[in-house]
């Protein structure tokens, strides 16, 4: 079981919570309008429950579920209050018409994350391949990237929880690689899959 706090209570925040609490995990709900954290973490049942938005969350992995504009000033304000913890950044920064990065250098929002976190804290990416109702409704691959090895096996035990396949493709810098990918979902489901009912996977050839 892992202790999870999400910060964020929009769609993904929902439908991560709810398939955290199917998994046997706790979690708690941390939100700047404290009244949509409340109702997020009650119909969720299961024992949720809601943190004060800006002080230490109580689970050991933070999911930070917000668009990806605002992961890092958040994170930033928090400060402090993420130290110790493994922060996992699932945004996708999608320019206006959704066919490219909207940071033109070769980074990524988890990279960027890093370095205004904690100096303790673990950063890691994940998720973000993944469209909310195929999470919601499917058993699709989650891939992960992180500089720590212990912050991805904590992510990728969250993960297993969930009845989903932990992916590991390698240190921080794969973000910005795990952020293209995104686009590749978002084209895909535009023209060559033409809806949004699939997630990129991996498929090993028989020994």
């Amino acid at each position: 079981m892992s202790s999870i706090s999400i910060i964020g209570t929009g769609n993904m925040a929902r439908t991560i919570g709810a398939r955290a609490l199917a998994g046997g995990n706790t979690v708690e709900v941390m939100g700047r309008d404290q009244s949509k954290a409340d109702a997020l973490a009650k119909s969720l049942g299961g024992g949720a429950t809601t943190g004060d938005w800006g002080t230490a969350p109580a689970g050991d992995i933070v999911i930070v579920a917000l668009l990806y504009d605002g992961v890092v000033p958040v994170v930033a304000q928090y400060g402090d209050a993420l130290a110790g913890k493994v922060v996992v950044d699932i945004s996708n920064p999608f320019n206006s018409t959704f066919d490219g990065l909207a940071h033109g250098e070769e980074t990524s929002i988890a990279q960027e994350v890093a370095k205004v976190a904690p100096a303790d804290a673990s950063v890691v990416k994940a998720f973000n391949t993944v469209f909310r109702h195929v999470l919601e409704k499917g058993r699709p691959d989650v891939f992960l990237a992180g500089d720590s090895a212990r912050a991805k096996a904590s992510v990728g035990t969250f993960v297993e929880s969930l009845g989903l396949r932990p992916l590991d493709v390698g240190g921080l810098k794969m973000a910005h690689w795990l952020e293209g990918a995104g686009v590749v979902t978002v084209g895909l489901a535009n023209n060559g899959v033409g809806n949004l009912d699939f997630a990129l996977g991996l498929t090993e050839l028989p020994a």
